[in-house]
């Protein structure tokens, strides 16, 4: 049977401001709370990245030559407004109109991100999204993008709001580096699902010709035993925690019984109260229907177990195999013996769990119109050898991913494109540059790029659509 991807598909790569331009002081950018954290906590900069910010012609005609018709962009927010606030940058505004016209000239569509992990430091300091002054500050920066770019007609508020929080108050790796407070985690969830939908409200009474979306990481959850109650209920809030939670507020615009009951329970055991308003829901339920589309971002899936010690979170930074702990109060362990294969940074590949998740959305939020997958991809220690990289385990990786897409869009899912992360090799926030994802292999001393087998496996499949 000839697994095939519909007509008009979009066959993308991925980017991200922060992790590809580079320039980080130059031409007016203002600091982000990511340029003195690397420096403190990590062994690399984002200085300069993949130099997107120079390099950006010669990456959207890779694109045009190996038939990526999508491109995922963000907006470095401070290029635009240095300080979150108050006075444009027309550097940084000039930056982008000529960057979105190389995507018109090359035949790339722009699906262009407001906010991927890099808040003006300003901001980020007042507390970021857990400062309801910042919610404000993202809608009338929004709202200047929306007016300044209708050349752009897809628009991503958020990307991955749930390891947002996850990184910023649970395991720590990102700036402030909080550990362990759960309340934190959601009431960032919140807020910034509030900043979401007011935003998304802003665009539609704005009459602009495009779609507007958001992007979510969902990682699906599993029970290690799932004839044992205790490990389903830990799988159970181990998803309320990173996907639940976020997807009733895009799809509900309120929190479902099952959910809160699920927070609470987490809450007892963590200590910390929520601050959630009557006037978020009815922002959140005016927004609901209103979204155009779902980014769905999938790597990985885990394996819960019940768990009644102290919260211990350990990351793999390094790619040594085994080096992942992760156990939370009142919640679950993570179990990495399973037959399941994982990558040197402990992640477990399931293709199957983005076909589960696509079923997730499709029958417990039917208002959700349309999927894009945002990102998926592996990361790895790349080989490189004769001018090229033989990554046939990450072609090995898209191939059965994009099989079990095809297997959601036969039993019912409006799946409408696939980007890959990442475009070319960028640096990963807390892997630094060893952790490879492109198509394109980056000489990061050069800045030199250079097609991987992978990319040229990926122009075969955009010209058939043939997956299997």
């Amino acid at each position: 049977m000839i697994k095939k991807l519909p007509e008009g598909f979009i066959y993308g790569g991925a980017t991200a401001a922060y992790q590809a331009e580079g320039a980080v002081n130059t031409d007016g950018k203002g600091p982000v709370a990511w340029d003195q954290y690397l420096k403190d906590n990590y062994w690399y900069t984002a200085e300069p990245a993949s130099d997107f910010y120079h390099k950006y012609p010669e990456d959207l005609k890779n694109c045009e030559e190996f038939g990526i018709n999508g491109i995922r962009i963000s907006i470095a927010w401070s290029r635009i407004f240095p300080a979150g606030t108050g006075t444009v940058n027309p550097k940084g505004v000039d930056f982008y109109h000529r960057l979105f016209a190389e995507c018109r000239k090359r035949h790339v569509e722009p699906f262009v991100t407001l906010h991927h992990f890099d808040t003006p430091l300003a901001l980020h300091a007042a507390g970021d999204f857990l400062n309801r002054d910042t919610i404000d500050a993202f809608v009338l920066y929004a709202e200047f993008c929306f007016k300044e770019f209708p050349e752009v007609r897809y628009w991503t508020t958020f990307n991955e709001i749930g390891p947002i929080g996850d990184g910023q108050y649970l395991t720590g790796k990102f700036p402030p580096g909080i550990h362990y407070d759960l309340a934190k985690v959601f009431q960032s969830h919140h807020n910034m699902m509030t900043a979401h939908a007011r935003a998304v409200l802003a665009y539609k009474a704005g009459g602009y010709h495009g779609e507007i979306g958001v992007v979510h990481a969902l990682p699906t959850k599993y029970p290690y035993d799932p004839e044992n109650p205790d490990d389903v209920r830990a799988a159970d809030l181990e998803d309320i925690i990173h996907n639940r939670f976020i997807l009733d507020a895009t799809y509900l615009g309120r929190y479902s019984d099952h959910t809160m009951n699920g927070v609470n329970e987490i809450l007892a055991a963590n200590g910390g109260t929520l601050d959630l308003r009557e006037e978020d829901f009815a922002v959140l339920g005016a927004a609901k229907n209103l979204n155009d589309f779902l980014g769905i971002n999938y790597y990985m899936s885990d394996w819960m177990k019940a768990y009644d010690g102290e919260t211990k979170i350990t990351h793999n930074a390094s790619g040594a195999k085994g080096g992942s702990v992760y156990r939370i109060k009142g919640v679950g362990e993570r179990v990495f013996d399973v037959d399941v294969p994982r990558t040197d940074w402990d992640w477990m590949i399931w293709p199957k769990g983005l076909y589960d998740q696509i079923m997730r959305v499709m029958h417990d939020y039917p208002n959700y119109k349309k999927i894009y997958i945002t990102e998926n991809g592996l990361g790895d220690k790349d080989v490189f050898e004769n001018g090229t990289v033989n990554d046939d385990a990450r072609i090995d990786y898209i191939q059965k991913h994009l099989s079990v897409l095809c297997d959601a869009i036969r039993d019912g899912a409006n799946v409408k494109g696939y980007f890959l992360w990442s475009l070319m090799d960028v640096f990963s926030w807390s892997n630094g540059y060893e952790k490879r994802y492109g198509l394109f292999y980056v000489d990061f001393d050069t800045q030199k790029r250079y097609p991987k087998k992978s990319a040229y496996w990926y122009r075969e499949l955009a010209k058939t659509g043939i997956v299997e």
